[in-house]
C-alpha cells in the first residue's frame, strides 16, 4: 500500500512529465553554496498551531443529522483501507473536542487548523442546512477562543457529500463548484465574526489525482487524464468561487488563500544556475492548479505537454480562479523534486531518488529538511506573495509504548528539529513565512493507512480514546516557547 500512494507520484499532478519537459543532463557547473544568515529565532508574532481535519478525528458519522460523504462510502469497500478500519468513531473530537483543546493549550499553541465537514452542514451538499451542523461548530469556535486560541478554518479536506458525487460525479461538474461557493458563503456569513482565517481547499493536488486518476482515495474512479485535468481545474474554479463567497458574506477583514501540498522542487545542489532551475521546475510542476491561482493562466509549457487532454476553460473562469488571496498556504513534507539545470527542454531536469534515501515509516515520507527552506523560498519569488504559513508539516513514527507508558519518539523529534531549523533559517534571510501548524495534533485516521501511521504529538488508544502526550510534545512546546527550533 505504502509504494502505491507514494507522493512521488503527484509529480503528474500538473499533468507534466520530467520526459516531456527536460533533455539530458549537461554537466553543470558547481559553485559554493552562499552562507545563511543566521538569525536567534523566528520573527517575533510567528503563528505557532497544530492541524487536523473533520473526517480523520470528529467520528459520529451518523449523529445530529450529518449526511454522508465520499469517505463513509470509499472505507467500506473490501481492500482500500490498509487496517480495515474506518471514520465512525475515529477520535471522537465531536464528543471530546474540549479534552483536546485543553491538549492544545497545553502545548502552548495560539492557532489551530481544522475542518469543516461540509455534510455536517449540508447533509446533501445543498439545500436546507442542518443546525446542529452548525451548533458544533460554534461550540469548536468558542471554546478555542476562551483558551486563548485562535481558530484557522478550513473549507474543504475532502469530505465531499456522497449526495454531490451521485447527482453530478463531484467535481467533475462545475455544478458542484457553484455549490461549494455557497457553501462556503454560508460558513463565512456565520463563522467568521470569530473565525479571521480561512482556508479554501485541502490538497486538491492529492483528492483529484488519487480519488479521480489512480483511484486509491473517494471516491476510487480511474478516469482518463483529460477528465483528471478537467477536474483539477473545476477544483480551482472551486477554489475562486470560495474566495468571492469569503470577500462578499464574510465579516471585513477576513482574510483567506488556499492549502496546497505543492509538489516540492528544490535545487539539488546551491548553484545560481540549480536555484534558477528549481524555480522554473516549481512553476511549471504546479502549473495545473497553484500557478493558475496565483496568476490567472496556464503556462504554456503546460499547455503545450497536455495537448488535447488541456482543460477546457473560459476567460471568465480564470478571473475567478485567480481571484486575489491574503496568503498562500503550502503543505510540506518531502521533496519531490531534486533538480539541476539543463540548457534544454524547459531548463531543468528532475533527478531519481535513490532507493537508500532515508525517510520516515511512511516510503513516502523521505527526510529532506532543506525541502522548508527552498519552497517557500522559491514560492514568494514566483508567486509574488508576502504571506506564507506552513498549513501542515510533520511525520509518522514507530511510535511504540514503552513499559513505562510513554513513547520517546525521538525519529519524530529528529525530523521536526531539522525542518524547523531550515524553516528558521529561510525566516531569518526574509522569506515572508508567517506561521507553522504541525501535522498533527494527534493520532487519527490516516486515511488509506486507516490508524496504522501515527502523526500526532499525541497518542491515542483508538479502543479507550486515552490520548498521552508523546516526547514530542515536550519538543514542540519548547519550540513554542523559546520561539526559535529546538538544539
Amino acid at each position: 500500500m505504502s509504494d502505491k500512494v507514494s507522493r512521488r507520484r503527484l509529480a503528474k499532478l500538473a499533468g507534466l512529465s520530467a520526459a516531456g519537459l527536460t533533455a539530458s543532463l549537461h554537466a553543470a557547473e558547481a559553485r559554493p553554496a552562499s552562507q545563511p544568515r543566521r538569525g536567534g529565532g523566528f520573527p517575533a508574532g510567528f503563528v505557532w498551531g497544530t492541524a487536523t481535519s473533520s473526517y480523520q478525528v470528529e467520528g459520529a458519522v451518523n449523529e445530529d443529522g450529518r449526511g454522508a460523504s465520499i469517505w463513509d462510502k470509499f472505507v467500506r469497500i473490501p481492500g482500500k483501507i490498509e487496517d480495515g478500519t474506518t471514520g465512525d468513531r475515529a477520535n471522537e473530537h465531536y464528543h471530546r473536542y474540549k479534552e483536546d483543546i485543553a491538549l492544545i493549550k497545553a502545548l502552548g499553541c495560539k492557532a489551530y487548523r481544522f475542518s469543516v465537514a461540509w455534510p455536517r452542514l449540508f447533509p446533501d451538499g445543498d439545500g436546507k442546512p442542518n443546525p446542529k451542523g452548525l451548533d458544533f461548530y460554534n461550540r469548536l469556535v468558542d471554546e478555542l477562543l476562551k483558551n486563548g486560541i485562535e481558530p484557522w478554518l478550513t473549507l474543504y479536506h475532502w469530505d465531499l457529500p456522497q449526495s454531490l458525487q451521485d447527482r453530478f460525479g463531484g467535481w467533475r461538474s462545475t455544478e458542484t463548484c457553484k455549490i461549494f461557493g455557497d457553501y462556503a458563503a454560508y460558513v463565512a456569513g456565520r463563522l467568521t465574526d470569530r473565525v479571521r482565517n480561512v482556508f479554501t481547499l485541502n490538497e486538491s493536488g492529492r483528492f483529484v489525482y488519487f480519488g479521480y486518476g489512480i483511484g486509491i482515495d473517494a471516491p476510487g474512479l480511474t478516469l482518463p487524464q483529460a477528465e483528471v485535468n478537467q477536474i483539477r481545474h473545476n477544483s480551482a474554479l472551486a477554489h475562486g468561487l470560495a474566495v468571492q463567497a469569503v470577500r462578499a458574506h464574510g465579516r471585513r477583514g477576513t482574510r483567506v488563500g488556499p492549502a496546497e501540498n505543492v509538489d516540492a522542487c528544490l535545487p539539488a545542489i546551491d548553484t545560481p544556475e540549480n536555484v534558477r532551475a528549481a524555480e522554473i521546475a516549481l512553476r511549471e510542476m504546479n502549473a495545473g492548479y497553484l500557478n493558475v491561482i496565483m496568476t490567472g493562466r496556464y503556462t504554456d509549457a503546460f499547455l503545450k505537454f497536455a495537448g488535447p487532454n488541456a482543460p477546457k476553460y473560459t476567460d471568465a473562469e480564470l478571473k475567478i480562479i485567480s481571484s486575489p488571496v491574503d496568503f498562500l498556504g503550502l503543505n510540506i513534507y518531502a521533496p519531490q523534486n531534486y533538480v539541476v539545470a539543463t540548457d534544454q527542454g524547459a531548463g531543468f531536469m528532475p533527478l531519481p531518488i535513490p532507493k537508500s534515501f532515508p525517510h520516515m515509516n511512511s516510503d513516502w515520507l523521505r527526510v529532506g529538511p532543506e525541502t522548508i527552506y527552498w519552497v517557500p523560498k522559491l514560492a514568494a519569488k514566483i508567486w509574488k506573495t508576502d504571506a506564507i504559513y506552513i498549513s501542515e508539516n510533520g511525520a509518522s513514527g514507530d511510535d511504540v509504548v514503552t513499559p513505562d507508558g510513554k513513547i520517546y519518539d525521538t525519529d519524530r523529534i529528529m525530523y521536526l528539529r531539522n525542518y524547523l531549523a531550515q524553516l528558521q533559517r529561510a525566516t531569518a534571510e526574509g522569506v515572508p513565512v508567517r506561521g507553522y501548524f504541525l501535522w498533527s495534533l494527534m493520532d487519527n485516521f490516516e486515511w488509506v493507512y486507516g490508524l496504522n501511521k501515527r502523526f500526532g504529538l499525541y497518542h491515542v488508544n483508538f479502543d479507550t480514546q486515552v490520548r498521552t502526550p508523546k516526547l514530542s510534545a515536550s519538543f514542540y512546546r519548547n519550540v513554542i516557547a523559546n520561539n526559535a527550533a529546538g538544539a
